[in-house]
């Protein structure tokens, strides 16, 4: 089995084949289009045979584009984690940044951690990635607009001060107070309360379009308390195709939830917090947790039960973020068999 390693821009892609102990075989660059895509596989099949696994740095927006295309030649492509190659990279006798040195540095992180996910297509799964990325984008937007409406404001007259300028309430008053108001700071004011409304439109109508394509998914994560539909959208988008990770417990992992051990000696069996995996899933099974503590339900009860075992309200939390994660696995392979009836047969 050779591995190919690619590190992905925007122009050109690198590839580096390594043998199954992490020798280089060779390396090729070319244009990071479709066509330069079949030109990497056929240099790959005609160098090193049929017998090839492809490991692509995940960085989704310049990758996904190849990664279509090697599933769609019938290649088998796993997902390495910036992160971890960036720690191969730097494992390694070789000094220097490269992009044919990150290139093997990623085929070497794909023999040295063989259970990485492997990349699938998923078209509901990108659809709402992208949905949900251009939300946030539009949010981050308001939200430095708003910070700087507020300075304006102050300026004007410290003792007014604005509501929740993302609510239509608020922005009307506001909108009535300027306009009593005169001079170049309440112009300003003015127009970044004017961007202010134009993003909430546009916030609120890709929330209702994410909301509909998720009802139209069916998943059965909107019946797990205190998982909406923003939320169940960013975990499906996430995740990016439940069936390619090989358990519960790896999935966990890429959430980032999984602990990690820090023991020796006579403190066996002690673990922390780790701070790897997807940030964004992690972020989303937190929102669910805090959710699930505040109500009476089997989140809370099961919280409590780590306090009253003598856990930390910190060490309780991750203890049910850890839960979560494998409800929410389980919840995604439902979804995933109920739409593909090979899976369904698979699974009986």
């Amino acid at each position: 089995m050779v591995v190919v390693g690619a590190d992905v821009h925007k122009r050109t892609h690198t590839f580096v084949a390594v043998d199954e102990v992490g020798r280089k075989l060779g390396h090729k660059v070319v244009m990071a289009t479709s066509a330069g895509h079949l030109e990497a596989i056929m240099w790959a099949r005609k160098q090193f045979g049929v017998e090839l696994k492809w490991g692509v740095e995940d960085c989704r927006n310049m990758s996904a584009r190849l990664e279509r295309d090697l599933l769609t030649a019938g290649q088998k492509v796993v997902r390495v984690p910036t992160k971890l190659m960036a720690q191969t990279r730097a494992s390694a006798r070789t000094r220097g940044k490269s992009d044919p040195i990150d290139a093997e540095a990623v085929a070497r992180a794909v023999l040295r951690e063989p259970d990485l996910p492997v990349a699938s297509h998923d078209e509901q799964s990108r659809e709402l990635k992208l949905l949900t990325d251009r939300r946030d984008v539009l949010v981050a937007q308001r939200t430095a607009a708003i910070n700087r409406l507020r300075w304006l404001v102050h300026e004007l007259d410290p003792e007014q001060i604005p509501g929740a300028l993302h609510t239509v309430k608020h922005q009307q008053a506001l909108t009535a107070w300027l306009i009593t108001q005169s001079g170049l700071v309440a112009e300003l004011a003015g127009e970044e309360l004017a961007d202010i409304i134009a993003l909430t439109v546009k916030i609120t109508a890709v929330a209702k379009r994410i909301g509909s394509r998720v009802r139209q998914v069916g998943s059965e994560l909107l019946g797990l308390y205190g998982c909406g539909e923003l939320t169940a959208a960013k975990i499906i988008g996430e995740t990016a195709g439940v069936s390619r990770f090989r358990s519960e417990a790896a999935f966990a992992r890429h959430a980032g939830v999984a602990p990690i051990p820090v023991w020796s000696g006579d403190n066996a069996g002690r673990v922390r917090l780790s701070r790897c995996g997807n940030r964004q899933l992690n972020a989303a099974l937190h929102r669910i947790a805090l959710t699930q503590i505040r109500q009476p339900g089997p989140g809370q009860t099961y919280y409590q039960t780590k306090i009253t075992a003598g856990k930390t309200k910190k060490e309780a939390l991750r203890y049910l973020k850890r839960f979560l994660a494998r409800t929410v696995f389980y919840r995604l392979h439902n979804d995933a068999r109920h739409r593909d009836p090979s899976q369904r047969t698979a699974a009986a």
